[in-house]
């Protein structure tokens, strides 16, 4: 008489094969897991590069060491949710690139508490604000508000070239007079609406 013959323990093959499958649902799932890390990644900004106001910002010099480096500086005092500013992101990012041997572009944002003593030195009262050096570090011009490309380039090469600033609407000439009376009590006036009241 056959008797069927007892089932046989697993044999190595077998068990390999098992494990493999296993492996393999892991491996899956770690790729799975992969995949939807990136896609979260992406989809939180990914490698999309900096604002070129952040960019600029980060490559600023501090602004003491742009006003005593011998070069003429142009100080934009801005903010990440300013629409003007962030028109003129790119015109500014172009200065920057162009003139880096010739000009400081230093970036300050009127949101950062670090930047309170400038904005308070400088009667910060909107933005944007351009502040702008000659070579030894003195005060040449101030532009209140938006500008184009044409003319941050026309302010950048007077600028470099040491030449009187170009007639532009918005555009103070400083002066080394003492300002009177009268323009006290109108700084005072100004000083007390902050670079975020603007809407």
């Amino acid at each position: 008489m056959n008797n069927p013959a007892p089932p046989s323990p697993e044999t190595p093959g077998q068990i390999t094969g098992a494990a493999g499958l296993g492996r393999r649902e892991r491996m899956l799932l770690a790729a799975l897991a992969a995949v939807l890390a990136l896609g979260l990644f992406l989809l939180r900004g990914g490698l999309q590069p900096a604002a070129p106001l952040q960019q600029l910002a980060r490559q600023s010099l501090d602004l003491p060491v742009a006003l005593s480096d011998g070069r003429p500086t142009l100080v934009e005092f801005y903010a990440d949710w300013c629409e003007a500013c962030q028109a003129m992101a790119p015109a500014m990012e172009t200065i920057a690139r162009q003139h880096h041997e010739q000009l400081d572009v230093v970036l300050l944002n009127v949101d950062n508490p670090r930047w309170q003593p400038e904005i308070d030195r400088y009667d910060v009262n909107g933005i944007p604000q351009l502040e702008l050096f000659d070579a030894s570090g003195s005060a040449v011009g101030r532009a209140l508000g938006a500008r184009s490309a044409p003319e941050l380039e026309a302010l950048s090469s007077a600028l470099i070239a040491s030449t009187p600033l170009p007639d532009l609407a918005g555009l103070a000439r400083q002066s080394s007079l003492s300002a009177s009376p009268a323009g006290n009590a109108a700084a005072a006036t100004a000083a007390m609406a902050g670079p975020r009241s603007h809407g």
